[in-house]
């Protein structure tokens, strides 16, 4: 029977590679010119902290992250800033988590979803992606096309597809 797979994956080396570029960018911009902005990737906790000196700054920072991400076609869904917080020194410190996988709600949200479509297929929970089989694949293109136009938390690809 046909089947593919909802995942939600993040390709961490072009993360790194825009968050290089946002390092190279602070360095080189005039307004942060003898700031001390910091900004660091932590790839086994997928993790970056952002460490500067003010709110502008932060926001410059941030917008370059995602608009790297983006050149990169890495979704900026995929980032969950937290709050500012105070650091010593008078400089702002933020953390972002970097969402890999689908979680447990989100999966039964897609479950239901595709269960609303009507159409004759299956979709499982495994692990942290759903798996959709049924018996024709203009089925599946049609719960592809669905997922879509779905307005979801995270960035979902679809792979594995089989018939």
């Amino acid at each position: 029977m046909p089947s593919f797979d909802i995942v939600s994956q993040v390709d961490l080396q072009e993360v790194d590679n825009a968050i290089n570029m946002t390092s190279k960018l602070v360095e080189s911009r005039y307004d942060f010119r003898g700031s001390k902005s910091e900004i660091t990737l932590n790839k086994k906790d997928k993790a970056i902290t952002i460490l500067t000196e003010d709110d502008m700054k932060l926001r410059a920072i941030k917008d370059s992250i995602i608009s790297n991400c983006i050149k990169r076609s890495v979704d900026p869904k995929v980032f969950a800033f937290d709050e500012a917080e105070k650091a010593s020194g008078n400089m702002i410190r933020v953390h972002a988590r970097i969402q890999e996988g689908i979680d447990k709600e989100t999966a039964k949200k897609v479950v239901k979803m595709i269960k609303e479509t009507g159409l004759k297929v299956q979709a499982a929970i495994q692990d942290e992606q759903v798996r959709v089989t049924a018996k024709k694949i203009d089925d599946l293109q049609e719960i592809i096309q669905v997922m879509k136009n779905a307005n979801l938390d995270i960035p979902l690809q679809y792979v594995n597809m089989r018939s």
